[in-house]
């Protein structure tokens, strides 16, 4: 692990460290927040979105007030691997390739080599956060935006008992049925749908996948709204399924970080609910 940064803030230290992955082969970078405080700590991780790095949240997300004063660690890793060698899209599309790593493990060439991010976060990172820092992994929880909406419920929904709640600002909750999702899952996995089940939240629940406690974020001014996030697919899973779903739509607001640190403060107030005890 190599230090890139520090900073002392809301009586707390915010780093940024990088360190080389064996799931990817590739260095990768995460930034920690870390309250001050002895004993072990709660962990609150934050899946980021289409483009997005480490340094979105890190720098716009407005979540160390919160964090400092329930104690929670705060990780926030990268979308993607990077550097010389890893494939991208070939028309440098956003919405594919580096920074759209889609929180799989691709099956597809070029793609496989690198793009491993499933066992990145499932296995790897929270290893290594358990080893260097005071986390109580007995005690996480899970949120995200967008694409990392995506990741985290299906995380949480593929890893039972591994999270006490999971939370998300307009996740992608059906990527097998929208544009994003076809793009990316046929491009890592291949065109055999049946693969794709494993990485589609509204499926998993469906198949009987549950999560002990599940709130979704979502603005009502969104432009992805009906095509991309379509949360009353959820919804109506859920529904049928029991699964409980706190789910909040808020007029006027829309896809970005202005819309997620307006409520990241209400959504870490609710994970504490379940990481308290």
């Amino acid at each position: 692990m190599i230090p890139i940064d520090r900073w002392r803030s809301h009586g707390g230290w915010q780093e940024v460290w990088d360190h080389d992955s064996t799931a990817t082969g590739t260095p990768m970078r995460f930034s920690v927040f870390l309250p001050d405080g002895d004993g072990p700590k709660p962990v609150v991780w934050y899946l980021s979105g289409l483009t997005c790095n480490w340094s979105n949240v890190t720098e716009k997300g407005e979540f160390r007030e919160a964090c400092a004063r329930h104690g929670f660690i705060f990780v926030a890793p990268d979308t993607s691997p990077r550097g010389e060698g890893v494939a991208d899209d070939p028309d440098k599309a956003y919405d594919f390739g580096l920074g759209a790593g889609f929180y799989v493990d691709a099956t597809q060439e070029p793609f496989a080599k690198h793009y491993q991010m499933r066992s990145y976060y499932e296995r790897e990172l929270p290893s290594l956060i358990a080893a260097q820092f005071p986390a109580d992994m007995t005690r996480q929880a899970i949120m995200g935006h967008s694409m990392g909406g995506h990741g985290a419920l299906t995380l949480a929904l593929r890893n039972p008992g591994t999270y006490r709640s999971v939370s998300a600002f307009a996740p992608i909750v059906a990527p097998t049925e929208c544009p994003w999702g076809q793009k990316a899952l046929g491009g890592y996995l291949g065109e055999d749908r049946a693969a794709w089940a494993e990485y589609d939240a509204c499926r998993l629940i469906e198949a009987g996948a549950r999560v002990p406690a599940l709130k979704v974020d979502q603005g009502a001014a969104d432009g992805f709204l009906e095509e991309q996030l379509m949360p009353e697919r959820l919804q109506a899973a859920c529904a049928a399924a029991g699964q409980p779903l706190e789910l909040a739509l808020h007029e006027g607001y829309d896809h970005s970080y202005y819309f997620i640190s307006s409520f990241m403060g209400a959504q870490l107030d609710w994970h504490a609910t379940y990481l308290k005890s």
